[in-house]
């Protein structure tokens, strides 16, 4: 598919002005000297890597295959990306802190950028050889991540980013509104959010046909788009009150002035002039409830949506 990016881009290109740069996913088995070159020509400017692991032992524990990881991060480091993501999992069956350490250094000193690291989830689905760590270990893995980042002079951008300061971010989920396309991509309006569907054939039948490929829409109530907004916000371990009022036309401390003011008193937010930002024990909590909600909304969504092109509907 690298060979029509750039007619995909430029046909965007048409409808939308791109202002914040275009950032791709990558596979290291995919990565090379000429995919990269590819990717460059392409307009891409940002790229993210599924890495989850230097350590071997760790990847055999996720189930995934061994491979120069670093020879790669280096490759694509070479190849001058305003924004190098890479993706590592946290408490892995198996990984100690050393591990984890040594990981997010390897990561930094090869050409990353920026590092995600996502606890390890056992999704229904995924037929993990191994079960997760108990939330205590994995509260203090996220902690050591947090204090060896900040060490090592990297900024935490939200509650599992972590980047050079200054530098731009690779992130999707914090943006406000987006546009999906493709399989299993999804779609966040003004009062809507729309799930394409999983199924290539099904895909391709609809497009064909001139007709939208999606498969679930959820409509909004008012309370419901604010309380999307400020999960993802609160990911990004900021809330703006200005932008808040001028999105949903009300202030934030008029809908949410109590749970704020408890938030503050136990030391989840602190309020700094026109924001709150998450504290690091609010970052935890933060982090503790994603879980569930990954747990509760993923978990079923994907188990129902890999075997259904077009359910009526699903209940979360």
């Amino acid at each position: 598919m690298v060979n029509h990016l750039k007619d995909i881009i430029n046909c965007i290109k048409k409808y939308f002005d791109i202002s914040d740069g275009i950032g791709v996913e990558l596979h290291p088995d995919d990565i090379d000297e000429n995919m990269l070159t590819k990717l460059k020509y392409a307009g891409i400017s940002m790229i993210s890597i599924g890495i989850q692991s230097f350590n071997k032992d760790c990847l055999n524990n996720l189930g995934r295959k061994q491979f120069d990881a670093v020879s790669k991060l280096q490759l694509a480091k070479k190849a001058g990306f305003d924004v190098i993501d890479v993706d590592l999992i946290f408490a892995i069956p198996g990984q100690n802190e050393e591990t984890l350490k040594n990981d997010i250094d390897t990561a930094f000193t090869n050409g990353a950028t920026q590092i995600s690291t996502y606890p390890f989830i056992d999704f229904t689905f995924a037929d993990n050889k191994y079960k997760p760590m108990p939330e205590k270990r994995k509260k203090q893995m996220l902690l050591n991540i947090t204090e060896f980042t900040k060490l090592i002079g990297m900024q935490r951008t939200s509650v599992w980013t972590f980047a050079e300061k200054e530098t731009k971010k690779y992130s999707s989920i914090t943006r406000h509104n987006f546009l999906g396309f493709g399989t299993s991509a999804t779609t966040l309006l003004k009062n809507e959010f729309k799930i394409n569907t999983f199924s290539i054939p099904a895909y391709i039948e609809r497009i064909n046909n001139k007709q939208l490929p999606t498969s679930l829409t959820l409509n909004f109530t008012k309370r419901q788009r604010v309380c999307y907004y400020l999960f993802w916000s609160a990911y990004s371990m900021r809330l703006n009150k200005t932008q808040f009022e001028k999105m949903f036309k009300i202030p934030i401390k008029k809908m949410y002035g109590i749970e704020l003011w408890i938030c503050e008193k136990l030391g989840f937010i602190r309020n700094e002039n026109d924001d709150y930002y998450l504290t690091n024990k609010g970052a935890y909590y933060f982090h503790y409830i994603e879980q569930a909600y990954t747990r509760s909304y993923i978990d079923k969504m994907w188990n129902i949506s890999r075997t259904q092109a077009f359910p009526k509907k699903i209940i979360l």
